[in-house]
């Protein structure tokens, strides 16, 4: 687990720490307070929201990955980060602006709403007028905004694999319209393959970088080249039946003893990750055909291994829904292949992390 923040002095690990505890908490009144007290106190807004709000937030899923945390706790917690980042949000919309506008949301799908917020206070506060569209932004939306708005730049976060279609969606309709296109979160990983694969302008792996990035965008672009075809049936088919190979998966893949424990709560949260660990993998797979990058199957099969691990799932449950995958995709043969290739069984691996790139 990453600790808190060390390049400020010892009030700011302290602000850190009980920013933390009200989230844990569930206090919203104090965590507000103490983003208040803190701009009082003339902290920097871009520091406040990366290096306080974004960093206690990243811990909150690594609570609920490991299993310490319910579904309801995270999303309480994460609630109150989304109220702290607006009241740091409401501070900045009072600066001048001296520089273009841009256009920040989130790829569809994109339901963690709190990075790209970030992304957005931190640009206004220098000096970008921004249009943010908030969560899950359809491609189609974020069309017509170009027209209404005409922006200088647009800027797509995107923290979930499942994302990357709809991104690439979304930096076709804004390079066609010769506007360039910032892209950045956790979906893109750790260095820029996914987003050239994607036709982006520019990634950025940190929230400072990607504020130094979009002041040296160039002021158009050429429209993107198309993906190829093959990728792009393979991809539209994941997508259009979706629902009906969750649903078969769902149907025939029963983790031995992951409900009915006797706890409502505990038998609740278990029912929601069983449920994402059978949406996560056919979302991520449709990303990992349109990047050509097979780390992405092999990160959501860490994760599934995790998350079931860490709730007493017999590791047999990850082969088995591994196996289940692997057979409503058969007709489908770049995708079978990459999930073949990418996401061994465990009694190969001895853990299901260990796999190897596509």
């Amino acid at each position: 687990m990453p600790s808190a923040p060390t390049s400020h002095d010892a009030g700011f690990e302290e602000l850190f720490f009980r920013f933390e505890r009200a989230l844990a908490e569930g206090n919203a009144s104090a965590a507000v307070a103490l983003v208040d007290e803190a701009l009082d106190g003339d902290m920097e807004p871009v520091s406040l929201l990366g290096d306080v709000i974004t960093p206690a937030q990243r811990r909150i899923g690594e609570r609920w990955q490991r299993g310490e945390w319910s579904v309801a706790q995270e999303h309480i917690a994460t609630g109150i980060s989304l109220a702290a980042a607006e009241a740091v949000a409401r501070r900045v919309r009072s600066l001048p602006i001296t520089k273009g506008r841009i256009i920040v949301g989130c790829a569809e799908r994109e339901w963690h709403a709190l990075a790209a917020m970030v992304v957005a206070t931190c640009l206004r506060a220098r000096g970008w007028q921004v249009t943010f569209l908030g969560a899950a932004t359809p491609a189609e939306r974020l069309y017509s905004y170009l027209h209404q708005v005409e922006p200088d730049v647009v800027a797509v976060s995107c923290s979930v694999a499942g994302g990357l279609p709809s991104t690439r969606r979304g930096i076709e309709s804004a390079t066609t319209a010769g506007i360039p296109v910032l892209v950045g979160g956790a979906a893109f990983g750790k260095d820029a393959r996914r987003a050239r694969a994607l036709g982006a302008t520019a990634w950025a792996p940190t929230l400072s970088e990607g504020l130094d990035l979009a002041d040296r965008l160039p002021a158009t672009v050429d429209p993107v080249s198309p993906l190829p075809q093959d990728v792009v049936f393979e991809q539209r088919t994941l997508d259009a039946e979706h629902h009906h190979f969750a649903r078969r998966i769902s149907d025939r893949w029963e983790p031995a003893g992951v409900v009915d424990r006797g706890d409502i709560v505990t038998d609740t949260d278990l029912t929601l990750v069983i449920r994402d660990c059978v949406e996560q993998p056919l979302r991520t797979l449709e990303g990992a055909l349109l990047t050509g990058d097979g780390r992405l199957v092999r990160d959501v099969a860490t994760w599934v291994g995790n998350v079931l691990t860490s709730r007493a799932v017999p590791v047999s449950a990850v082969d088995a829904l591994r196996a289940e995958i692997l057979d409503v995709v058969r007709s489908l043969p770049r995708t079978r292949a990459m999930t073949e290739q990418n996401w061994p069984p465990t009694a190969e691996t001895g853990d299901p992390g260990e796999n190897v790139e596509g």
